[in-house]
């Protein structure tokens, strides 16, 4: 059976929604159906409904900016409908934007990992839709790397930040919408929350399994493999290690100049982590850490869909920090915290992996850690 994604359903089967109102659309280029039709233009040719205004997020509508980088408010090239950043002056939906608006649909592509900021745009839009009585409609998408596998620790909320708002574990193993419904239960934003469930996806799919096209989420995320390493590999972007962008491997290869390729492939590859094999690789980044320098490191070759990322890249940090304890730094810390600690969710892990705990030991502690959260997912879960 052919996947029928939540934007596909609207149309057919929940078209009551959203007939003869004014719609507001959270999306990105990942806003397709399983033919690539857009479903901002799917909205904007439709009889019956008005298309009033498109939201973006980190990236924009047209995902072309760059991490971290604000996006100005505009009209969209292609609607002609005003677009407005939810990643410029503020990274929250404020009510008033929600002026001459009836109903909310949220329509992205999620990677699956908590530091997504694409999550806390979704959750700050349903609390403004909270406030302002409004309908909010998540169009719900595969997660594209499983949605049975839940992985690392849990998000302490002293360290919260839009790259970390809940306390849900590093990989949460839900779909967007799915964490949508658990948002605004557990969380108490308590809008009107209607998500349009997929047919035909299974928690067991990769994303090969789904036979989907792969549009990337953002421009560091060029392939659905990228995805399955992501969620540990992005971790070195609290490093001085280039974790690959500027180069066309971002997240699956990591380096620095100061690294022995060989040497680091042949201890990764020496402590058979199950899933993956390691290569020695030598990159020069076009940008980000040493950009313009010749760096050595590794590539992550995946053996197997069932991957455990978070454990592959925490076992590489912990070498790499052995192999190169006096040039391996952390980044400065920023007003205080660390950013490794905002991508980790608390200060015990750069901690623990500074007094050279073992990595089994800390995955054991994770386990333990989020036994609650994997027992309250599961009111949440829609799919088998």
């Amino acid at each position: 059976m052919a996947i029928k994604l939540g934007n596909e359903r609207l149309f057919d089967n929940h078209f009551e929604l959203i007939s003869g109102r004014r719609v507001g659309l959270i999306t990105n280029p990942t806003g397709v159906d399983s033919d690539l039709n857009s479903t901002a233009d799917r909205l904007r040719e439709t009889t019956g409904i008005k298309l009033v205004a498109l939201f973006g997020p980190e990236h924009g509508i047209r995902g072309d900016v760059e991490d971290g980088v604000h996006v100005a408010d505009g009209t969209d090239i292609r609607t002609g409908v005003p677009m407005i950043s939810l990643y410029g002056a503020t990274n929250e939906m404020r009510a008033d934007m929600l002026d001459g608006i009836d109903i909310v649909l949220f329509d992205i592509q999620d990677v699956g990992a908590r530091f997504y900021t694409y999550l806390y745009t979704m959750s700050g839009a349903m609390a403004a839709c909270a406030e302002r009585g409004l309908p909010f409609v998540v169009l719900d998408r595969p997660n594209p790397i499983g949605g049975d596998i839940p992985e690392g620790n849990l998000l302490d909320p002293a360290f919260s930040s839009f790259v970390g708002r809940y306390p849900l574990p590093i990989r949460y193993a839900m779909t967007i919408g799915e964490i949508a419904m658990l948002f605004n239960d557990i969380h108490n934003i308590d809008v009107e929350l209607y998500v349009i469930e997929m047919a035909g996806w299974k928690r067991s799919m990769s994303w090969s399994d789904t036979e989907l096209a792969w549009v990337p989420p953002s421009p560091n995320m060029p392939t659905a493999l990228t995805t399955a390493v992501y969620p540990g590999m992005c971790f070195f972007e609290g490093t001085n290690i280039s974790e690959g962008r500027g180069t066309t491997k971002p997240f699956e290869q990591i380096g620095a100049p100061f690294i022995d390729a060989f040497a680091l492939a042949d201890k990764m590859n020496n402590l058979s982590i199950p899933g993956f094999r390691w290569r020695p690789s030598f990159f020069t980044p076009s940008f980000g850490k040493h950009s313009g320098k010749r760096c050595g490191g590794v590539q992550l070759h995946a053996t197997t869909t069932t991957l455990r990322p978070v454990t592959a890249a925490f076992h590489l940090l912990s070498t790499l920090k052995s192999m190169y304890s006096d040039q391996f730094e952390w980044h400065v810390p920023t007003k205080g915290i660390h950013n490794f600690d905002f991508l980790a969710g608390d200060d015990s892990v750069r901690k623990a992996l500074d007094a050279g705990i073992a990595i089994f030991d800390l995955l054991n502690d994770w386990a333990q850690q989020r036994q609650p959260f994997v027992e309250i997912r599961k009111t949440f879960l829609r799919y088998q």
